[in-house]
């Protein structure tokens, strides 16, 4: 494995925002992650990549408790998933793969039910995706039904949703999965200013390499094992490659394969 180590923390940052220690998960006889570690900082862009079945899910359904944890620790800004589950999923906004929306309410009131399951109130739920809304330009679309909304609308919606209880980590498990090229641009647009400006930290899940900016930590899961970690431009140094397209390739080759060659 390339583990590249990120620039040192600052004393505010010392705690990680999620730091996984050693996880391994398997169904059955198969291995969907064999001891992955990592942690990542406040306030950054980290990006997830891998293949399809290269355990993606399985790690998000791990930091969410959707699943209990097999082997290993995960804790959010310090707190242990497994033995603190309440503190470390209240500074936790997750966006699944799959829409959960409810297509026959209205945006509003799938924000308002959210809002309630996470204790909030009824006036400052509304107050909040009011605000949501209006930060995605969805705000004149809030009495619409979900079901007519655009596939990138109601990503969009499903973000402001994550948002409403201002957790401090955001976990997304490949957002832009059958949008079209303007929303998924739109949508990591979006996602990047709020590390910009309010200081959330993300976890960007995706097989899409040209989801990834120089600028962002890389994280490169295969078959459930880390094979790189750190920013953008010391995953490129190490591999000797000029983009991550390429780096991708030659960490995630077979063996015995010169990287691009026939499988």
């Amino acid at each position: 494995m390339t583990d590249i180590a990120p620039a040192e923390p600052t004393a505010r940052q010392a705690v990680p925002a999620l730091a996984v220690r050693g996880v391994s998960h398997a169904y059955g006889r198969r291995q969907a992650l064999a001891d992955v570690t990592f942690a990542i900082a406040p306030s950054s862009f980290t990006v997830l990549l891998g293949l399809n079945g290269a355990g993606k899910s399985t790690l998000f359904s791990l930091v969410t408790r959707l699943f209990a944890t097999q082997r290993g620790a995960i804790r959010i800004f310090g707190h242990d998933v497994a033995r603190e589950p309440g503190e470390a999923l209240r500074i936790l906004g997750v966006v699944f793969q799959p829409r959960t929306l409810d297509l026959d309410l209205t945006v509003m009131q799938n924000l308002i039910y959210h809002a309630a399951l996470r204790g909030i109130g009824k006036r400052e739920a509304r107050e909040r995706a009011r605000d949501g809304l209006a930060r995605i330009g969805l705000a004149d679309r809030m009495d619409d039904k979900v079901r007519d909304l655009s596939g990138g609308q109601q990503r969009r919606v499903e973000i402001a949703r994550a948002l409403l209880h201002r957790p401090r980590l955001l976990v997304l498990d490949e957002p832009t999965v059958g949008l079209d090229i303007k929303a998924r641009a739109d949508i990591l647009a979006h996602v990047r200013s709020l590390v910009a400006q309010e200081g959330v930290c993300v976890l960007w899940a995706t097989h899409l390499v040209d989801e990834i900016a120089d600028t962002d930590d890389l994280i490169v899961l295969h078959q459930g094992r880390m094979l790189a970690h750190g920013p953008v431009p010391a995953v490129l140094a190490q591999t000797g490659e000029k983009s991550a397209r390429a780096a991708f390739t030659r960490l995630t080759a077979e063996p015995g394969r010169e990287p691009g060659s026939p499988p």
